[in-house]
């Protein structure tokens, strides 16, 4: 007895290509458009002196500007403090 196959072969990468390329004049063949709302940045306020001494380090660590600084630094913050939390809440199921 045979079994029914749930997936069908993977194709490789040029089979897909030519698949598309064929396709690509075919409206029918495509789906309806997705649209994708894009995420707002976000403004934070900081003191003067703050902002004064974030971007003297900046510059010191050779950053392109103070934003992709203060966003690196803050990315690297937000882990660590996830990575204590998960810890901490490890050692409490303990």
């Amino acid at each position: 007895m045979k079994t029914l196959r749930l997936n069908p072969p993977a194709l490789s990468q040029e089979a897909v290509d030519r698949r598309v390329v064929s396709q690509s004049e075919n409206d029918s063949a495509w789906e309806a458009p997705i649209r994708v709302k894009r995420s707002k940045p976000a403004s934070l306020s900081i003191p003067g002196e703050l902002a004064a001494r974030a971007a003297f380090l900046a510059r010191l660590h050779r950053e392109d500007g103070l934003e992709s600084w203060v966003e690196r630094v803050l990315r690297e913050r937000v882990e660590l403090e996830e990575f204590a939390f998960r810890e901490a809440k490890k050692n409490l199921t303990l």
